[in-house]
């Protein structure tokens, strides 16, 4: 009997009762683990062990863009999509060996808290918070855009409403538990994301491919005796897609790209305070390495959900041995689902009641508009007598991870899973980034230069107001978002790089590097990155194609550019003003030897 009401049960009533499972835990640890003091606030008291570090560092690292939208990102591009994999990777490895032990060594709470004390300014310090704040606001824009999409489709809400349930519960458990109630959150999360990527991920690699790996299944071959990829390169090329294992990106787009991510990784405020946290430097290394590992897990998977899913998608809306579409009335339940959400849309232009999936945009704009007249989403060129494209299906992009175990027909309670790992996913980094924000304002510009003499209850309560506010600030942005999740979250990278990546690199190994430097530095990088993000990505200036992309990099990788323009302004205005104190020189010094080291000694 209860075999079959688990079997008989709907997806709606899965993911209720997983997500509110989820959600019941998030909320019991942040009452366990409320913070009592800003220590316990800004770094969880600063004891937390590495192995419990790295799992919430993987979880704080691995966001919606990670776990709903690279996927999605390399499921569309195919080779092309390789160079998110390959920048957020090679960053996490930049951070952790590179930055992350020198500015635990240095001590302190926030990256503008390191600026300020390195450049022995206010005015540095000042830079970096609103630097920081911007480069957090763009990136939780992301997550709460994935938020509404997996609230959308399997709660069958709208995305509206989706911000806002995500948004309640972020604030319960941010704005209560601080650092210490994020960090014990993000381990469940992790184990709830992990579990939700990979149990379909290795459904669907046995039912394609026979094998339980799906990293091994990703080379694998199909029933058919044909192996995935080249399945994947005979679909495309049928549609008039380009080859998926073909690159259609410029090289120097590529690079420019995977640069700005890495080196974006290595600029995220809400990752590096992650290793202020622990104890000691050692214990901060340690923790980097966990964290890798856990990240690894994800990361080598996704290439492989990516062509899965691709491959039952084309199946599913092109069946290549008829070598024509199948009627949209013969489409399974999960088509009409996503495309009540708005996510998915089909038009019939050619009037043949079939659907044309082709190489092409098939929108006229952004997104589908839902038509009265049918009630469905239809779409923009739908009253144009002259389309400029046969392409009649919009997919978005962040509906892939979501729409897979659906499309592969795998039992309802997986299905469910992967809502409930795509919201903690996305929850998991919201948390992070509004900490980020909060401790910026009550602590970096609060405690730090405007009120000195604050209280330390006085200056945890304006943190928790700060991140009340930033709640409210992001679920707007997570309504009206300016991409899908992943090119949002690649703009916060660019604007990470943009502005932090020289000054945390000048200021750990280069001893001459003054505050002047540093401050023209950050100002001229972050502002080319916003100026290039509103020509090329907003349009404010009616700039809409990629042959005006200056150098042919696209938005995404021009935080490489802004990068190179802030390191070549921050040196010449370093060199052409006075070298820093010596006692800040000392610091530099102090903090690149091991603790306890000493010169050698003759004997």
């Amino acid at each position: 009997m209860f075999g079959d009401l688990f079997l008989m049960m709907s997806v709606q009533s899965w993911t209720y009762i997983l997500v509110g499972l989820t959600f019941t835990l998030y909320i019991g640890i942040a009452i366990w683990s409320r913070a009592s003091s800003t220590k316990d606030f800004y770094v969880a008291g600063g004891g937390v062990s590495p192995l419990t570090n790295g799992v919430a560092t993987a979880a704080d690292w691995m966001s919606a863009a990670s776990f709903i939208s690279m996927a999605g990102l390399i499921s569309f591009m195919g080779y092309d999509g390789g160079v998110f994999l390959m920048g957020w990777t090679g960053g996490y490895v930049l951070l952790a060996l590179m930055l992350a032990p020198y500015l635990r060594k240095f001590g302190k709470f926030t990256v503008p808290d390191f600026i300020g004390d390195r450049y022995y300014s206010n005015l540095a310090r000042t830079v970096a918070v609103i630097a920081a704040i911007i480069v957090s606001f763009t990136y939780v824009a992301g997550q709460m855009r994935g938020v509404g999409v997996v609230f959308s489709r399997f709660l069958e809400t709208s995305v509206e409403w989706g911000v806002v349930i995500g948004m309640l519960i972020v604030f319960f458990y941010a704005v209560l538990g601080g650092m210490k109630g994020i960090t014990y959150t993000q381990v469940a999360q992790y184990c709830v994301l992990i579990f939700a990527f990979m149990v379909p991920a290795i459904f669907i690699s046995i039912q394609m491919t026979g094998s339980v790996i799906p990293q091994v299944g990703f080379g694998g071959t199909l029933e058919d005796g044909v192996p995935l990829l080249d399945k994947l390169d005979g679909l495309h090329r049928e549609l008039g897609f380009a080859e998926y294992t073909d690159n259609s990106k410029s090289m120097i787009d590529v690079f420019a790209i995977t640069c700005a991510l890495m080196v974006g990784t290595a600029g995220l405020p809400h990752v590096i305070v992650r290793f202020f946290t622990v104890p000691d430097v050692k214990a901060a290394r340690k923790s980097a390495g966990y964290a890798l590992l856990f990240i690894a897990i994800l990361y080598t998977a996704a290439p492989a959900v990516a062509a899965f899913a691709r491959t039952n998608l084309l199946q599913t809306v092109y069946d290549d041995k008829t070598q024509t579409a199948q009627e949209y009335q013969a489409m399974p339940d999960w088509f009409k689902k996503w495309e009540k959400t708005g996510l998915l849309a089909w038009t019939d232009k050619n009037g043949d009641g079939r659907i044309q999936y082709v190489s092409g945009a098939a929108l006229d704009g952004k997104k589908p508009l839902f038509r009265e007249d049918t009630g469905k989403y239809g779409e923009r060129l739908l009253s144009n007598p002259n389309p400029t494209t046969e392409n009649e299906l919009y997919i978005d992009k962040d509906i892939m991870v979501l729409a897979n175990p659906e499309i592969a027909e795998l039992p309802n309670w997986v299905v469910a899973l992967v809502a409930a790992g795509g919201l903690a996913a996305a929850l998991s980094t919201a948390a992070g980034l509004l900490l980020v924000i909060s401790t910026s304002i009550s602590h970096d510009l609060l405690k730090k230069q405007l009120m000195p003499n604050i209280s330390d209850k006085g200056e945890l309560r304006a943190a928790r107001i700060s991140a009340a506010f930033a709640v409210f600030v992001a679920g707007y942005f997570g309504i009206n978002p300016p991409g899908f999740v992943a090119a949002v979250v690649a703009l916060a990278f660019g604007l990470a790089a943009a502005s932090f990546f020289p000054a945390i690199v000048l200021g750990i190994f280069y001893k001459r590097m003054n505050k002047e430097g540093a401050i023209a530095g950050m100002i001229v990088g972050l502002f080319s990155m916003i100026l290039y993000m509103l020509t090329f990505k907003f349009n404010i200036f009616g700039v809409t194609t990629a042959e005006d992309w200056w150098f042919g990099i696209s938005p995404e990788g021009f935080g490489t550019i802004a990068m190179l323009i802030n390191f070549v302004v921050s040196l010449i205005v370093c060199h052409l003003t006075s070298p820093p104190p010596a006692e800040v020189q000392q610091i530099v010094e102090d903090i690149r030897i091991p603790r306890g080291a000493g010169q050698a000694q003759d004997h």
